[in-house]
């Protein structure tokens, strides 16, 4: 099986921890089934970011080189979505809305999202809605939909809070069916609880 690319969007100062849990686990082969994706990172013109624990990436792709076919494409939070060199990821955000593929956005990627009038029309969530109404001003009218939840998806787009990459990543993985529900829910459960509480509710059942 030929493998899918997820574009996962890593821009300079980008949170390390929000985007390690999901990677590994579509990279990784699942246990039933045969492994259906490949990540790839992009961040804006190709060049090393940092990471804000101090990781350094080479990405895979710019924005301009990113291929036109892809299977989701991940928001990576940090602290560079709000800087203007950011809007360029809005080319590979409308190609996505295009090919409707999934979207991830977590931390400050959702309120990017929020900045650029995505989240007006679908449940959604963010850091604190009060921040983002207050950053994305006019762009932004959805408060509505704003629910409080560590991760929404709806349809295939998921937002989530920074604390939240476990829900994140779950909900990503449901979204792109990237293995059987009962294995997604494992995996969550092993990383939320730790391995000896994991593996005690399992002898439980």
């Amino acid at each position: 099986m030929e493998l899918q690319e997820v574009l996962f969007v890593v821009l300079d100062q980008y949170a390390d921890w929000e985007a390690a849990a999901i990677a590994a686990a579509l990279n990784e082969d699942p246990e039933q089934g045969e492994k259906k994706f490949s990540v790839k990172t992009v961040s804006v013109d190709g060049e090393p970011v940092t990471s804000i624990g101090g990781f350094t990436v080479l990405p895979d792709y710019s924005v301009d080189t990113a291929p036109g076919d892809f299977a989701g494409l991940v928001l990576i939070g940090g602290n560079s979505w709000r800087k203007n060199e950011s809007r360029k990821v809005m080319e590979l955000v409308e190609k996505a809305r295009e090919k409707d593929v999934v979207i991830g956005a977590i931390c400050d990627a959702t309120v990017f999202l929020g900045m650029n009038g995505m989240l007006d029309n679908a449940p959604h969530t963010s850091n604190h809605l009060h921040e983002l109404k207050e950053v994305a001003a006019g762009n932004y009218t959805g408060e509505k939909s704003y629910l409080e939840q560590q991760a929404v998806r709806e349809g295939k787009l998921i937002t989530a809070n920074g604390s939240a990459y476990l829900e994140f990543g779950k909900e990503v993985l449901y979204a792109l069916n990237a293995a059987p529900d009962e294995e997604i829910e494992e995996w969550y459960r092993f990383f939320k609880l730790g391995y000896h509480e994991f593996v005690k509710g399992k002898s439980e059942n």
